[in-house]
């Protein structure tokens, strides 16, 4: 990846605006990375509890991951960051790709002095986090894979944009007045490096290459994912360590719209408990796992 920063130190610093009312309870912060200024959320007082680190998708910035990252500010050490090209944080000189990504992700945590860390992903997020663990293994504990796209059911461009926009009818209607500031800011061209990056791309052997704890959590409303056999399919392929969990009713942007219900399944897959509704919210989304793999470790007490 080049490491050029793209406009100079000082037009770069003039950038560094904070708005006046922040998006979550999160701390929002700079740092520099390679030269490039790097926007990032963290939990205010970081907790002495395990790093977690919110990976945002194709075009957009970590604000849409803000409902759920909010949620586990308590119990995890949570970071949120813009990485490199995307949201407020600086454009580097070279398109970036999905190993670039994924390596920025890993200079990243070294600037915030974090040595390993659970990875959260929702949509291109969830390739970097694959390829994040293929690279660097000793550094991720475990992967949470939110609606992950990328692969050839999302093939070619135009078949993208049209689930995208099957999605949008989908969401929460406040969804696009945090979304498409970030769209208009990555811009066409770069829509169209970064998608011809991710066709690129081996999602599914990544996937099934992963030897670490996997939630994989799909929303049944989702136009982007495949339906359920094939999903099941491509799960039961190999003695996988994932567990697919699935929400009813959700869409794409489960982070954002079902906030509440992915905070609690990510608590329980962290403790190694069985996937069950949140007794605290009856009547909201329900819930269930349609597959786990042999080698994911068995629910505390089974």
């Amino acid at each position: 990846m080049s490491t050029k920063p793209s406009t100079s130190g000082a037009s770069r610093r003039r950038g560094r605006r904070t708005p006046r009312r922040p998006a979550s309870s999160l701390a929002e912060r700079w740092t520099e990375i390679d030269g490039v200024d790097v926007f990032y959320r963290e939990s205010p007082e970081p907790p002495d509890a395990p790093a977690m680190m919110h990976v945002h998708g194709f075009g957009l910035s970590g604000r849409y991951l803000l409902p759920t990252a909010a949620r586990l500010a308590d119990d995890f050490h949570t970071l949120v960051p813009d990485l490199p090209g995307f949201g407020r944080s600086g454009k580097v000189a070279d398109a970036l790709d999905v190993p670039d990504l994924a390596h920025a992700a890993a200079r990243f945590l070294d600037d915030r002095g974090v040595e390993r860390a659970t990875l959260v992903g929702n949509s291109m997020g969830c390739p970097v986090i694959t390829e994040f663990a293929y690279h660097h293994p000793d550094r991720i504990d475990r992967a949470v894979l939110v609606s992950p796209a990328g692969g050839i059911y999302n093939q070619p461009l135009r078949r993208a944009m049209a689930q995208i926009s099957r999605d949008g009818t989908r969401e929460p209607p406040r969804l696009m007045g945090v979304v498409t500031p970030d769209y208009l800011r990555f811009g066409v061209s770069s829509t169209v490096r970064m998608f011809r990056a991710l066709t690129q791309y081996p999602a599914l052997e990544r996937l099934l290459g992963l030897q670490i704890p996997t939630l994989v959590v799909l929303g049944d409303r989702d136009p982007l994912m495949p339906g359920p056999s094939r999903v099941q399919e491509v799960a039961s392929q190999t003695d996988t360590h994932v567990l697919v969990v699935r929400i009813e009713g959700a869409a794409h942007a489960i982070n954002f719209s079902h906030s509440g219900e992915l905070a609690h399944i990510i608590r329980l897959f962290m403790a190694d408990q069985p996937i069950v509704d949140d007794p605290s919210e009856p009547g909201h989304a329900r819930l269930y796992e349609i597959h786990r793999g042999v080698h994911h470790p068995p629910t505390r007490g089974a």
